[in-house]
């Protein structure tokens, strides 16, 4: 079976890249991703010579060449990671989320339709969307699978319509599909312009950690490995044409996870407790910024028996430590310097 997963130099994306290729050797699997500021081939070092494993450089924008590609590798089954997902990027230049989320998606959907217009068996086009395509909560209550669409941001306007997109395909055209709505994600090779790993990084250099508002906002948090798993088990027995919601049942209020995290760097980084906290900023607060997010997971349990496998406080421990323990990594990034690693290993 040939698998194309887009994005798989990502954040998320390695971690289910690195599973499929473990796991399932019998499959052959494409990694697709276009190498932006987010792509990280290093995410992939210990599995980039296995012989099931493909890395092909390109942009789902560019249809002509996502058509080449479907023609000339015969993919079975997407799953389609690649994205812009970052809210404040989404304010200052909402067009390259349209681009990417948008018009990239019903690329990768017209090059499905084609290729598996006269054989459906066995195909699947899933999609991996997030949770803020349901707007905001209030005080209580959950989002589920039937939760109406009320996006708040360029970002998650862009992952609605290819949420959309994706089902209207599946009406229209009959293609195969399944969509994975997830809340935020954390753990290793996370890219550190999120809130955990820009403020892993900030604490090691004693730098501010500014905190939007007044940090009362609640967001559910999903360890990354606990997603891959989640996608698998979804990929190989999620239903046609249905929707799943993963969270990891971990609300908290950005100012709690903050002094949580400081608290644990501190103990880790041997610095006096407290240390740390001192260096919490408050700052203006984003335009359009949701109150809170909170998954029900339960369908995604019932049906498929997925629960996380970590609590939070577990989950940023391990996190903690990876960044801890693989600080060339993130000075890689910091630096820019990663972005030399393709030329380095795929263009010599």
């Amino acid at each position: 079976m040939n698998i194309l997963i887009t994005g798989g130099a990502g954040f998320i994306g390695s971690h289910v890249i690195r599973r499929m290729v473990q796991n399932y050797p019998n499959y052959n699997i494409y990694n697709l991703d276009a190498l932006t500021y987010a792509g990280n081939l290093e995410n992939l070092k210990d599995i980039e010579h296995s012989e099931n494993y493909t890395f092909l450089k390109g942009d789902i924008t560019d249809a002509p060449f996502i058509d080449a590609i479907f023609n000339k590798y015969k993919f079975d089954r997407v799953i389609h990671l690649a994205a812009e997902s970052h809210v404040d990027r989404s304010i200052t230049d909402p067009l390259s989320f349209v681009k990417t989320n948008v018009i990239g998606t019903v690329n990768l959907l017209n090059a499905s339709k084609e290729l598996w217009k006269e054989n459906l068996e066995g195909k699947l086009f899933y999609h991996v969307s997030t949770d803020e395509v349901y707007g905001s909560l209030g005080a209580t209550g959950l989002f589920t699978e039937t939760t109406s669409y009320d996006p708040n941001s360029p970002y998650s306007a862009s992952k609605a319509s290819s949420d959309h997109f994706v089902r209207a395909y599946g009406e229209t055209y009959n293609l195969p599909f399944i969509i994975s709505n997830c809340s935020n994600n954390y753990g290793p090779n996370h890219f550190p312009e999120k809130l955990i790993p820009l403020f892993i990084n900030n604490i090691i250099n004693k730098k501010s950690l500014p905190v939007y508002g007044d940090g009362n906002y609640t967001r559910d948090w999903l360890y990354v490995e606990d997603h891959a798993i989640a996608i698998d088990l979804a990929f190989h027995e999620g239903k046609n044409h249905e929707t799943y919601n993963i969270g990891g049942f971990n609300e908290w209020k950005n100012l709690d996870l903050v002094k949580l995290l400081c608290k644990l760097m501190d103990t880790k980084l041997k610095r006096p407790a407290g240390d740390s906290e001192k260096l919490i900023t408050y700052v203006k607060d984003r335009p359009g910024h949701d109150l809170r997010y909170a998954i029900d997971a339960t369908k995604i349990n019932k049906e498929l028996g997925w629960k996380p496998s970590v609590t939070f406080e577990e989950g940023l421990s391990k996190t903690i430590d990876w960044f801890l323990n693989n600080r060339d990594w993130l000075e890689n990034v910091t630096s820019g310097s990663y972005k030399n690693y393709y030329m380095n290993m795929y263009q010599e």
